[in-house]
């Protein structure tokens, strides 16, 4: 059904309750994006002459050919192969004007070949039906649609894929968590409340606000709420992480919605959203041959041709996460590259991500951790449990680029000591690995001046090492711990580039780093004696892509530009604090060492009562 855009959400709400002899909208051929902002190459491609793209309509001039083999306008065929049952996919159309209309497939190496053609001649909206096989895609490929006139124009709408329903539809509940981002989370329920066709086949949408600078004090707010009608569901409590936003959408949609399943779709707020992103993961989640976690894409926010990873997985012993698994793109400008190599993923980010309730009843709610590796443990968890996850090409939502992040954050903490969590329960723990890891890093950032960087990291492993107690109250008081802590450190605060504290910085020169050293643990203990001696030498302005270990350490005093590009930070030589600090670090990682394993029993021992309703419903109920 095709709504016009002054429609209601309440006016056309599907019932979730979808007859299994209807066919199952898994994803639409859109030719541009739901703003002016993404680049109408992800949707479609104008190959030959002219052509007037739309959101869901395309005017071809005479001699033109448009093609939408591009990341939005490709149907992931291998995907589908792979998780679902369904052999056959059926892609409708309505045709004005005359012109060729063809579906295309590609395989594992990106060779193409016609699957199906349809011709219109002198059409008046004309329906246009093709069907694929969907049976020569299991290591890779996708399907696409392609366009082509002669000497009379041609205009397409309304291009949808279905599938057999092999089961009624089910319920689909998005989970949006936001912490003092209520511009941000306002634009993306705008955008999903103006797409009336995804909206309407929602069972509701759960925003989760714990900040306070709250979404429903925007002059917006009221609008959204019209459009959303009873779809909308605003729930305060006081700061709980990610975790515990999303969680608490989670357990709400779990005892409200519905006593049948739920795909529970949960989304960043601060997201740029395709809608049909969502059309996309519940479409394969409805179809799976058993129940999967479906993950949508990351595209960069500030690059929005850049495809992040095509899917990830972890090194435990490292404590590593967002590693490409072997195949994935990674950092791809996705305009110009395809995916055609069907990847297994360990996990997804919950930027956006579907997660069915039956695995939330298998294997238990999310840790309390307030945040950080909160996803990545549940879906290893997950994982291990028989539910696996997909990475789905082509369901992709626009994030802040990570690249343009500061790294140097107080909410490392939560990083460092999530993840020896997630290594402790999911992991070989590999103690040897991990202390050697976590001591070359203390080393690093002890040369390098990020001293409140260290003592996060050293408060991290100590915090660990007690055991589940340190979850209690879902990580509310040790958040506040941390952020006093870490700012009580000068070269954590960022400074304009124009007024430098304490510096000159018209005086004070950039340098440039002379290489990659050959051997980087013998220039690390070189620079650690340099420095304990006091030969690091004067002042510099060090490039955030200059500001490795090895060049910033050989300074007194670092200028160094934050990643973010908003401003500098002032690194300072502290001999006394570095000397201060490696004793303590010796201290807690030989206390790692010692009592690693028994911490990996109590933590493994502790997780069915963390992840339980009781234990949430507590940590809710105490806000």
């Amino acid at each position: 059904m095709v709504l016009s855009s002054q429609t209601t959400v309440s006016q056309t709400r599907a019932s979730a309750a979808t007859p299994v002899d209807e066919r199952l909208l898994v994803q639409r051929t859109l030719f541009a994006g739901p703003f002016p902002e993404a680049p109408a190459e992800l949707y479609s491609r104008a190959e030959r002459g002219a052509a007037v793209r739309e959101r869901d309509r395309v005017v071809l001039d005479g001699f033109a050919v448009l093609s939408t083999n591009t990341y939005f306008g490709r149907f992931p065929a291998s995907y589908w192969q792979r998780w679902t049952s369904a052999d056959r996919v059926e892609v409708t159309l309505v045709a004005s004007g005359s012109g060729l209309i063809r579906l295309l497939a590609s395989d594992s190496k990106g060779i193409s070949r016609t699957v199906s053609t349809a011709r219109v001649t002198d059409a008046e909206a004309e329906h246009v039906r093709l069907s694929a096989a969907i049976d020569r895609f299991v290591d890779g490929g996708a399907l696409w649609l392609e366009f082509e006139t002669a000497d009379a124009p041609l205009t397409v709408s309304q291009a949808r894929w279905t599938v057999p329903a092999v089961r009624r539809r089910r319920a689909t509940v998005v989970v949006i968590c936001t912490y003092n981002r209520a511009d941000d989370c306002i634009a993306t329920l705008q955008t999903l409340a103006s797409d009336v066709e995804v909206a309407s086949g929602l069972s509701a949408v759960y925003v989760i606000d714990q900040g306070t600078d709250t979404v429903d004090s925007r002059a917006a707010f009221p609008q959204v709420q019209e459009a959303l009608g009873s779809l909308l569901r605003y729930v305060q409590q006081p700061n709980l992480g990610g975790a515990g936003g999303f969680t608490r959408g989670i357990f709400e949609a779990i005892r409200n919605e519905t006593v049948d399943r739920v795909n529970l779709l949960l989304m960043d707020d601060d997201i740029r959203l395709e809608p049909d992103t969502a059309v996309r993961l519940t479409g394969l989640a409805d179809a799976a041959t058993k129940p999967i976690l479906v993950g949508g894409q990351m595209l960069n926010l500030f690059h929005p041709e850049r495809l992040h990873v095509g899917a990830e997985s972890a090194d435990l012993d490292i404590l590593r996460a967002g590693l490409p698994v072997p195949d994935a793109l990674t950092n791809a400008d996705v305009t110009e590259q395809r995916q055609e190599v069907r990847v297994d993923a360990a996990y997804n980010a919950w930027w956006t991500c579907l997660i069915p309730s039956e695995v939330v009843s298998a294997v238990g709610y999310p840790l309390p951790v307030f945040f950080q590796w909160d996803d990545i443990e549940f879906g290893l968890r997950a994982r291990e449990a028989g539910f696996p996850t997909v990475t789905l090409p082509g369901a992709g939502v626009w994030h802040a680029d990570f690249a343009w992040k500061n790294w140097d954050d107080w909410s490392r903490y939560f990083s460092f000591r999530n993840s020896l969590i997630t290594s402790a329960l999911h992991g070989d723990f590999d103690r040897s690995r991990i202390v050697e890891h976590l001591a070359r890093q203390l080393a690093n950032y002890l040369v390098s001046m990020r001293y409140g960087l260290a003592v996060l990291m050293l408060k991290a492993v100590e915090d660990f090492l007690r055991g589940p107690e340190v979850l209690a109250d879902g990580g509310a008081a040790v958040s506040r711990e941390i952020r006093a802590l870490w700012s009580s450190h000068p070269e954590t605060k960022n400074h304009p580039a124009s007024a430098v504290p304490g510096v000159d910085a018209d005086t004070v020169e950039r340098a440039v780093p002379a290489g990659t050293p050959s051997m980087p643990k013998s220039v690390l203990a070189k620079r650690v004696l340099w420095q304990l001696l006091g030969k690091a030498r004067g002042k510099a302005a060090v490039a955030d892509a200059d500001a490795y270990w090895w060049h910033v350490s050989l300074f007194e005093t670092a200028v160094v530009t934050d990643p973010s590009q908003e401003g500098v930070r002032v690194r300072r030589y502290d001999r006394q604090l570095m000397r201060e600090l490696g004793r303590r670090g010796a201290t807690v990682l030989w206390r790692l060492t010692r009592e690693g394993e028994r911490a990996r029993d109590q933590w493994r021992a502790g997780v069915p009562e963390l992840t339980s309703r009781a234990a949430w419903s507590r940590l809710f109920d105490s806000q």
